[in-house]
């Protein structure tokens, strides 16, 4: 096993690198309505963010286990698999953050796990219920975060309405520092994990570990990178989501985040992998749609959506390209 010690560094390494860039990536969702909305500054959102995506990371391993067991049987997991799959998401996060399209780092990972999967034993060996229990966590959640989005809006605008909006605003502002505060905190919970499942399932692939149960050192290295890349900042993505798709106030970044970081939460407590980007612009887009339709700049919601629907295909075409590279090399 000795032997094998170099080959798990370099996926422990790979799998940190994409948190890392997961992290820069999604860095938007926790703080692009707090900077648009001018509550906090870029560097004091940043600092926020990436501390309480660091504490997020320790609250649960559910993700994880869903990631790590539930595409594939992690006893079928070989090095080249795990490796192709992180060099695909790594590679669909890249394309997506130069051209600032916040697209699911979430959605590139598992579509390559499914690549890799394939390229090496085929599509019998995918597991197909937990594959479809995934695809309904990822599709279902942004519909719950744009309905949370429109319906606390809606209230907001109920309680508020004799209120002058100045005055709300400058409360609000107050209230936004909260609600910022608990969407990085679902952040952390949920997308760390999905480097914890993959390290899991490469470190019980090769023997390391006997049961899926994620190491201690496992979690605090993933929250570390992830705490790292959100500190790098995504700023072509907090324009998309915090200035091009709506234009927001104070009281429209309170109500998305709480909507989102409540959706996120949850879906963190089921262990359902879901889409932070996909639940934060679900959520914009229904505080939004609370004014009146046409306040959401519906264009650049359909380009979203458009690189939501790519993103695990076109990963698990990279992936299944990289995993027969690993495999003619024997990995």
């Amino acid at each position: 096993m000795a032997e094998s010690i170099p080959i798990l560094i370099g996926l422990i390494a790979l799998a940190l690198v994409f948190d890392y860039i997961n992290g820069m990536h999604d860095s938007a969702n926790a703080i692009a309505t707090v900077v648009s909305t001018r509550v906090l500054s870029p560097r004091q959102a940043i600092i926020l963010s990436a501390s309480l995506n660091f504490l997020g990371a320790f609250l649960s391993t559910a993700v994880a286990k869903t990631i790590g067991k539930g595409i594939v049987d992690p006893a079928l997991v070989t090095t080249g698999m795990v490796a192709a799959a992180l060099l695909a998401a790594i590679v669909w996060n890249l394309i997506t953050w130069y051209y600032g399209i916040p697209s699911s780092s979430s959605h590139a990972l598992i579509g390559g796990i499914i690549g890799a999967t394939i390229a090496r034993h085929g599509m019998g060996h995918l597991n197909s219920a937990g594959i479809w229990k995934i695809v309904q966590a990822l599709v279902v959640s942004p519909l719950v975060g744009f309905a949370g989005g429109l319906v606390i809006m809606i209230l907001i605008m109920w309680i508020f309405f004799k209120s002058p909006a100045g005055k709300v605003n400058r409360w609000f502002k107050h209230m936004q520092l909260v609600s910022a505060s608990f969407m990085a905190l679902s952040h952390g919970s949920n997308d760390a994990q999905k480097a914890m499942g993959v390290i899991t399932m490469g470190l019980l692939g090769m023997g390391y570990i006997h049961d899926f149960t994620v190491p201690r050192w496992v979690i605090l290295l993933c929250a570390a990178a992830m705490a790292l890349g959100t500190s790098a900042g995504g700023w072509r993505i907090i324009k998309t989501m915090g200035v091009r798709m709506i234009r927001l106030t104070p009281v429209n970044g309170f109500a998305a985040e709480t909507a989102a970081s409540l959706t996120i939460l949850t879906a963190t407590h089921m262990g359902a992998p879901v889409s932070t980007t996909h639940v934060i612009s679900g959520a914009i887009m229904g505080v939004g749609s609370a004014k009146r339709a046409s306040a959401v700049r519906w264009e650049i919601a359909g380009q979203m959506a458009m690189a939501w629907i790519l993103t695990i295909p076109c990963a698990a075409l990279l992936a299944y390209a990289f995993g027969w590279g690993f495999r003619l090399i024997g990995g």
